[in-house]
């Protein structure tokens, strides 16, 4: 792992901890969500040893709806951790550093969002970030630095990756379990079958997942709009765009070189979609064979029933399964069967199992599984595709230092 974990650090000490919050807001509100939820282990470990607690986390993109104040997760975050939680509206001004100085063993204080600061954005090296005065004030204020916000990692922001460059410098939780389930399809060996289920809307994480990881996993299951483009490339009259939807051509363009190759040189490792589903002029599921498609006249919107029944024995017969994306829109119950029907088949496996990807982990709450039926369920989008493929996360590399 060759980073520090809280494993290495002494008790009582004061700590600057970097957690990843960003949260749906609908209407000004915050909604609760898994991370709160995820990073509720490593402060409460803190809380337990007597440190003096300093949050940091960001929320949104400056000019977006999202881009809220931090006070509501304080509150949000007092209710996972049954405690209270402090909140001071600035991030390393003259309140924050005398807020900070009043900590006491056990206390826990929220900062104020940290894209709110000139020095966190844009993204930067690493040792232009640590020379910010937002990372040069605080860095005095703290006796250690913890990153918990893995699904954060990939971005070279000033709280993030410039103060492991001054001060000590240690991984939380979240991101030790995170890091250690996200590499492990590269970094272990396993001696029975790896299968990957891939979708989602992005045909290049798609690609460049499938590319990197051709020698590690015997058989990719593929759905979701990247599916439909890799059945175009098989003949299939699928993976066009019709009516207003701009979701198939331009990728295709994109990437149709790139996708003939691959079912060129793996396709004994790639297996399709036989059948798919769609709206009815009832608003109801229908479903339609892979072969009976003479052209492309509904938006399918989920793998159909056959192809789930075709996925599930390989899944059942191996060692370890990825998964990376959905099969369908899954958030519609209607077009869950795909998403949801691999995952069961997951929970029902006994294998080392790692699902992520966007929002896919939400469809295992949704239709009534357990995170404890798998191995492990991450919270990071961007970060585990880059994980998946080989790419470097800055936010892991500091702290390896």
């Amino acid at each position: 792992m060759t980073f520090q974990t809280l494993d290495d650090i002494e008790d009582g000490q004061r700590v600057l901890v970097r957690l990843d919050l960003n949260s749906p807001v609908e209407d000004g509100e915050v909604q609760d969500n898994r991370r709160f939820d995820r990073h509720t282990e490593t402060i409460r470990e803190l809380i337990d040893r007597d440190f003096e607690v300093a949050v940091m986390a960001h929320q949104g993109r400056p000019g977006r709806d999202d881009f809220v104040s931090l006070e509501q997760h304080a509150d949000i975050l007092a209710d996972h951790i049954d405690q209270e939680v402090a909140f001071v509206d600035e991030t390393y001004g003259p309140q924050a550093i005398h807020d900070i100085a009043d900590l006491e063993a056990g206390d826990v204080l929220v900062l104020e969002n940290t894209r709110m600061c000139d020095d966190e954005l844009p993204e930067e090296d690493p040792e232009v970030k640590a020379q910010t005065e937002f990372v040069q004030t605080l860095k005095g204020e703290f006796d250690a630095y913890i990153n918990d916000a893995y699904s954060a990692a990939h971005r070279s922001h000033a709280s993030l990756v410039g103060f492991p460059l001054v001060m000590d410098a240690y991984a939380g939780r979240v991101m030790e379990t995170e890091y250690e389930a996200n590499t492990a399809i590269a970094e272990k060996e396993f001696e029975g079958n790896v299968t990957m289920v891939v979708g989602g809307t992005k045909a290049t994480d798609v690609i460049d997942v499938m590319t990197h990881l051709d020698e590690k996993v015997d058989d990719f299951l593929l759905g979701g709009i990247a599916g439909e483009l890799f059945l175009r490339a098989a003949g299939v009259p699928v993976g066009y765009d019709i009516d207003d939807a701009n979701l198939y051509d331009e990728q295709w363009e994109q990437n149709s070189e790139k996708i003939e190759a691959m079912l060129d040189e793996h396709g004994d490792q790639i297996t399709l979609a036989v059948d798919l589903a769609y709206e009815d002029d009832e608003g109801d599921r229908a479903e339609q064979a892979v072969a009976d498609i003479e052209e492309k006249t509904v938006s399918y919107l989920d793998v159909g029933s056959e192809t789930v029944m075709e996925y599930s024995p390989i899944i059942r017969d191996s060692e370890a399964v990825f998964v990376k994306g959905a099969l369908g829109m899954f958030e519609d119950e209607r077009f869950s069967v795909g998403t949801a029907g691999v995952l069961e088949a997951i929970a029902e496996t006994d294998c080392f199992s790692v699902v992520g990807g966007g929002d896919t982990s939400r469809a295992i709450e949704m239709y009534g599984m357990e995170e404890e039926e798998f191995g492990h369920v991450s919270i990071a989008g961007g970060a585990y595709i880059r994980a998946l493929t080989g790419a470097k996360l800055v936010g892991v590399e500091v702290l390896q230092r």
